[in-house]
């Protein structure tokens, strides 16, 4: 699958509109917001695809801000990590790497200005009150007792907030919207509230911080943002979003506009969900390859085109779905089928002893890096008079459905010579060990003709020299969770009692050819009749890693 070319949805309809129109002057700005609270996943690359495509496609600019609002939960690591998977996916931020912390002396100013105006007040009832007087969808709100304080004490309570006179808990700041409203979200929503602790960009300079809902509305017009694009969870929010931003001494008056999250069955995109794997264990960290993370799916092999290609793919729209994982499964492999070179790995190693090879004798073979694609050049192969194959790839018996090597018939290893298995070899439990077989020293590059009565050969199989293969650990990962939606489990049960025990399988007797011994992490290949492989980080001079991308065809069933 070749990169996607971007389709039209209604996003792109809304700043085409715009610009016939002449608004924001002809700007296109959109920003994408995450809070550095975890590491981003697969639904967040849809959001990351959509604002900087957006941006490039009419030329406009697209902010990599932080909405940095809560110091309990966020950390450098994570800003880090969000950067890398940005620049991974192949996008480029306008200007500087933004934080949402970097205005909190405007937020501050522009939250006195809302208690000026009469709308904004400190409630100082506890927690557990201002829940219960905020009603439900059924109950209306009801007016706090500190409501109707005058603008002066407002002020002054405010302040005392700001200069550390209360606990925590013990005050907030509150807009003054309409406590009976049914969007719960304009109920006399909290703005401000206190928490001594320390913030990864300010220090100890703030004991308050303002919330989330009040500083994204603010930070999108400080920045000029024509185009503030989210999920659908956040429709009911864009109520107050408006308000914020009408109320706001400040110029640019950006429009909020909703498109469905991206859903993957199989698989959890909840932070809190996903750090409750990390933090208990169940995986290890956040870019273990079986995470839906970005830096997981980097670690296990995914490309960025493949992930690009996917998310074009799925589309812009407001209608919520779930996409079934072999979909992003398949664009990963159609990437890799294009651009991976082939290797040869054997995974169950099985000696291959070619009796009438001379002693000591060994050739080089010229082999393709791609069959498809002879840019990619050629390859040295050695073969030599042991060899390993893999176990599947043996029989001693077998009927004519079975295209790989039985005793007493013939196969082509692969890119050299024709054998004929006559004999094995068992160790003292019974098990095979070696086969013994001959070559055809007349078959290199020719088809043998089917005389003589020898038949056809079954097939071709893969191999890699005994002498020069290179032992390597290949991890054999599959899908975290065995079941299409971990999320929705049984009363009583838990998201983590889904998750699949066969979800990692380490195998370290494998071999692979010379070719690779050297090769970087980060490198993909295609190991023949095996699957799509990733060099993995651990790797080191003593000790190649592989992890298995995905098969080279789907395994699992796909959701009816």
């Amino acid at each position: 699958m070749s990169e996607a070319k971007a389709t039209t949805n209604f996003i792109r309809q809304i700043v085409d509109r715009d610009l016939a129109e002449g608004k924001n002057d002809g700007r296109v700005v959109t920003r994408f917001p995450p809070e550095p609270n975890g590491y981003l996943h697969i639904g967040h690359a849809k959001s990351i695809c959509l604002n900087f495509g957006i941006a490039s496609a009419y030329q406009g600019q697209c902010h990599l801000r932080f909405d940095d609002t809560n110091p309990e939960k966020e950390d450098d690591e994570y800003i880090q990590a969000i950067q890398d998977d940005v620049t991974w996916l192949g996008f480029e931020w306008s200007g500087p790497v933004r934080f949402a912390s970097g205005y909190f002396d405007r937020l501050y100013d522009y939250a006195v200005a809302l208690i000026r105006q009469g709308l904004a007040y400190v409630d100082t009832q506890s927690p557990e009150q201002i829940a219960e007087m905020r009603g439900n969808f059924t109950t209306p709100g009801r007016h706090s007792p500190h409501r109707d304080r005058d603008v002066d004490e407002n002020l002054a309570l405010f302040e005392k907030m700001r200069d550390g006179g209360f606990d925590e808990g013990a005050a907030v700041l509150r807009a003054k919207i309409d406590m009976a409203n049914p969007n719960l979200t304009l109920r006399d929503p909290i703005l401000y509230r206190i928490r001594k602790k320390a913030h990864h960009q300010t220090g100890d300079k703030w004991v308050i911080y303002p919330m989330y809902d009040f500083t994204h509305p603010l930070s999108d017009a400080i920045e000029g943002i024509t185009h503030s694009l989210c999920t659908l969870e956040f429709e009911e929010h864009r109520p107050l979003y408006d308000w914020l931003v009408e109320h706001a001494a400040i110029e640019a008056k950006p429009r909020q506009y909703e498109f469905s999250r991206l859903n993957l069955n199989f698989t959890v995109t909840s932070k809190r969900r996903l750090k409750l794997l990390v933090d208990e264990g169940h995986v290890n960290g956040w870019d273990d390859p079986r995470m839906p993370t970005l830096a997981g799916l980097r670690r296990r092999g995914y490309t960025p085109a493949a992930i690009r290609n996917f998310c074009e793919s799925v589309g812009v729209s407001r209608a919520d779905s779930v996409i079934d994982m072999s979909l992003l499964e398949e664009a990963v492999r159609d990437d890799l089928n294009q651009h991976a070179p082939r290797a040869f790995c054997v995974i169950n190693p099985l000696k291959l002893v070619i009796e009438n090879w001379p002693q000591d004798h060994e050739e080089s073979l010229e082999v393709p890096q791609h069959p498809q694609d002879e840019s990619m050049g050629t390859r040295r192969m050695p073969i030599t008079r042991e060899v390993f194959i893999d176990q599947d790839d043996f029989r001693e018996e077998a009927n004519k459905k079975y295209k790989r090597l039985v005793l007493g018939d013939r196969v082509r290893l692969r890119y050299g010579y024709v054998v004929r298995a006559h004999d094995v070899v068992r160790d003292d439990q019974g098990e095979i060990i070696e086969i013994r077989c001959s070559y055809d020293p007349d078959t290199l590059g020719k088809n043998p003709e089917n005389d003589e009565g020898q038949g056809k050969l079954r097939g071709v199989i893969h191999w890699v020299s005994a002498v020069h293969g290179v032992p390597c650990e290949v991890r054999q990962y599959d899908r975290l969770f065995q079941v299409a939606n971990p999320a929705k489990v049984p009363e009583g049960g838990h998201f983590l009692d889904t998750l699949n025990p066969d979800s990692l399988r380490v195998l370290s007797r494998c071999l692979v050819e010379p070719a690779l011994a050297n090769a970087e992490p980060g490198s993909r290949f295609q190991f023949e009749r095996e699957g799509y492989f990733c060099v993995d980080q651990d790797s080191d001079a003593q000790r190649r890693v592989f992890n298995r991308v995905v098969g080279l065809r789907e395994s699992w069933p796909r959701e009816a």
